[in-house]
């Protein structure tokens, strides 16, 4: 743990002063910080880059291996991935997150330190020069390595080129986001996150910032985290609330986006979300980021297929031109079939039933489901999984739900030939992971929805 403390502690001092003066480091004498950090200053007397290139550069791995930088001095830091000493040449392979592939520098032996362990964070100071070797396009010949950041190699968790399971690296939460593939996942995470924005943005849409600290319950589920603050917990009048009334974490700004809706005719936000649910699996997160959207002016639930489908296949297709190495990496890992199925997701049009007619092709299957499907009841994982197989293993939309099963302000259909009422609504089922999104035309006639929130004892709730 204390070697991590050093590494984050050299990393963000050495980020707020460019360059490090001999006799100082971020005004620290230099004998002060090397005891502080461990650090080491090792320089190569027979290696020099008095040839006129310029200052230095500081640079990330993955604009280098883009062929970005060339040529010239840089300043690269990180994390040691691979160490080799030889006789006459000096290895390191160096990360710092930014992509999934390491660096090489090529040193003098004499750089070498004891500090210089697999994990350490260093300094790497050379010339950019093209590798003889085919599977990297640049490498750094070193004149300086500076430890920043020590590792005992014996008590680091993490060893070269192993892989571990979710459960394993959990047991160390302030590492595993040095394990590759956790480490590639936070990449792609990052990346669509990125792209869901473009995506909005592109399509004309605003970006709201709804409240995190809300007085209701949009879901009307009643799965909510009650917010107080410590000083009214403890103080004499424990029962006052801090707003005069209950506060919640949200579990969704989608009320606050139609309110807003009415101003602007496209509206987002992508944020925190917050759900007491009771099942603890990994499929009921009790934290987690969630897109909403709001368009005015809709002709019918057709639009709002469009748009989620449009998202869906947007970011899906940054993702696969945008992260190659990190898919790779994973598919390697984790997921060996998972690339050529989003490959697949982009060829063939997505195809839509509704919930009557997934009823009865559940009913009519030859599978012996544990939860028996009929007609009212809400649709389990296992009876998606089947429909998006059966539909021909490609995302598929589910339409007009039962009422009862869908918040009260999801808008009414009329009622079907067997008289039973349905709502205009639909979630999107995709294969071996099941719904992914929802969504629903709203109710905008003012007596249907005050008589079904009459009926489901929530008009109060639901006043100003």
């Amino acid at each position: 743990m204390l070697s991590f403390i050093r590494a984050v502690r050299g990393t963000v001092m050495r980020f707020a002063q460019w360059t490090r003066p001999s006799e100082y480091v971020c005004g620290v004498p230099t004998a002060t910080w090397d005891r502080l950090t461990g650090s080491r200053r090792a320089e190569s007397g027979g290696a020099s880059d008095s040839d006129g290139e310029g200052l230095r550069r500081l640079e990330n791995v993955r604009d280098v291996l883009r062929g970005s930088t060339r040529s010239g001095r840089v300043l690269m830091q990180g994390w040691v991935q691979g160490l080799r000493v030889q006789k006459d040449v000096l290895f390191v392979d160096v990360s710092d997150g930014s992509c999934s592939r390491v660096l090489q520098v090529i040193a003098d032996p004499s750089l070498h330190s004891s500090n210089l362990t697999f994990g350490s964070a260093v300094e790497v100071e050379g010339r950019l020069q093209a590798s003889p070797f085919p599977a990297q396009p640049v490498e750094i010949v070193a004149s300086s390595i500076v430890v920043l950041g020590t590792c005992d190699p014996l008590e680091y968790p993490l060893k070269r080129k192993h892989r571990y399971s979710l459960e394993n690296t959990r047991r160390y939460p302030h590492l595993r986001c040095r394990d590759p593939a956790f480490a590639a996942l936070l990449r792609l995470r990052a990346v669509a996150t990125s792209a869901t924005h473009k995506f909005f943005q592109d399509q004309g849409y605003l970006q709201i910032h709804t409240p995190i600290l809300t007085s209701n319950d949009c879901e009307g589920a009643g799965e909510l985290f009650h917010v107080q603050s410590s000083h009214t917990a403890d103080s004499q009048d424990a029962r006052k609330e801090f707003f005069n009334s209950p506060a919640y974490l949200t579990v969704s700004g989608q009320l606050h986006l139609e309110v807003m809706a009415g101003a602007f005719r496209k509206v987002y936000t992508f944020g925190p979300t917050f759900r007491a649910d009771s099942s603890q699996s990994r499929r009921h997160l009790a934290e987690f980021h969630m897109v909403e959207a709001e368009i005015s002016f809709t002709q019918g639930l057709q639009d709002v297929i469009q748009e989620i489908e449009g998202l869906y296949c947007s970011v899906v297709r940054h993702i696969l031109t945008s992260c190659s190495s990190d898919l790779e990496l994973l598919r390697r890992c984790t997921a060996p079939e998972h690339k050529a199925k989003l490959d697949k997701l982009l060829s063939i049009p997505f195809k839509s039933i509704t919930y009557s007619e997934a009823i009865d092709i559940l009913q009519n299957s030859a599978k012996a489901f544990h939860f028996v499907p009929d007609w009212g009841k809400d649709l389990q994982r296992e009876h998606e999984l089947y429909l998006a197989t059966h539909c021909g293993d490609v995302p598929v939309f589910v339409t007009d739900w039962p009422r009862e099963l869908k918040p009260f302000y999801a808008r009414q259909n009329e009622t079907d030939e067997h008289s039973r009422m349905t709502v205009a609504s639909v979630d999107l089922l995709v294969p071996d992971i099941g719904e992914v999104c929802g969504g629903s035309l709203r109710e905008e006639r003012e007596s249907v929805l005050q008589e079904r929130l009459n009926r489901l004892g929530l008009l109060d709730s639901y006043q100003w």
